[in-house]
């Protein structure tokens, strides 16, 4: 799922950012939500967040929608998803 739309991105989620520093290169960073910082609700190159790591960036990706305390809770049939 894209990272376009402020209203699908809550703090928690798991996510795949770009980082401003690698913008050209495209190296992705993962991490969980702490912070939405774009106030629009949509933007072209992706929602602008801070991750709970203290890096900012715009997401590229979104793993699944659910926040991860959500997951933690979900199993799948072969095997935890923890």
């Amino acid at each position: 799922m894209s990272g376009n739309n402020r209203e699908k991105i809550t703090p928690g989620m798991q996510v795949l950012i770009v980082m401003k520093k690698d913008q050209r290169t495209g190296k992705l960073t993962k991490g969980t939500v702490k912070d939405i910082l774009t106030k629009s609700q949509t933007h072209p190159h992706g929602i602008k967040v801070r991750l709970e790591s203290g890096e900012v960036g715009r997401i590229k990706e979104i793993f699944g929608g659910l926040p991860i305390t959500l997951l933690s809770n979900c199993t799948n049939s072969k095997n935890d998803i923890r």
